[in-house]
């Protein structure tokens, strides 16, 4: 299998995140990582195209040749096939806590820092669009909070006391905030406690850049 992404971009660090973690538990995953450079545009070429019509990274390439294209189908196929150690959660309750947790990490942080680094100074060369830049600020307040709320009691990762899919999507998300200069209030110190010692981790070193 080959997994085409970028290095910093959120949805294939989240998926890459999820390897490394996959192989510093001893279990590597039989995954080759191949670069599309999303800087020199290769995403729109006629070869990447073919893998996803809509341009965008990660893609699994399957051994059959077909693809997946979205980093949480990609995660939950790789997890079913090598679900051990297991980050998605061993008993129903925690599969479906691990998946909440990562559904807010998602759509609640690392969608509305996307859209305010695509919005404000794009690396892509998107043009600035204040008004989307300002509604997605609103919107991570509340869900940083629940999360930062979440680690009060002291839990090593977001989900608990081994790290999973949540915490890898959070990281992506952060990751791309600090490469695009938004900011976390450090008010949300559990926050703040838990992402210093996530970037510690030599499997987060091993993927993460900035």
């Amino acid at each position: 299998m080959k997994l085409y992404c970028f290095p910093v971009a959120p949805n294939p660090t989240r998926v890459r995140l999820y390897l490394a973690e996959k192989s510093g538990s001893g279990s590597p995953l039989p995954v080759e990582e191949v670069t599309v450079n999303l800087r020199e545009g290769e995403q729109k070429s006629s070869e990447h195209l073919l893998r996803n019509p809509f341009g965008k990274l990660p893609v699994l390439e399957l051994a059959d040749g077909s693809f997946l294209r979205e980093s949480a189908a990609i995660i939950e196929y790789l997890e079913e096939r090598f679900p051990d150690p297991p980050l998605i959660g061993k008993s129903p309750e925690e599969r479906a806590r691990v998946r909440e947790l990562d559904r807010i990490a998602d759509l609640g942080v690392l969608l509305p820092i996307g859209r305010i680094v695509h919005a404000t100074n794009s690396p892509l060369g998107l043009p600035p669009n204040p008004a989307v830049a300002a509604d997605s600020r609103e919107l991570l307040p509340a869900n940083l909070r629940f999360l930062d709320d979440c680690l009060a009691d002291g839990r090593p990762f977001l989900a608990g006391q081994r790290p999973t899919v949540a915490g890898g999507t959070l990281q992506a998300a952060f990751q791309f905030g600090r490469f695009g200069n938004v900011e976390i209030d450090p008010a949300f110190e559990n926050l703040a406690r838990w992402d210093r010692a996530y970037r510690e981790r030599p499997v987060a070193k091993s993927v993460l850049v900035t």
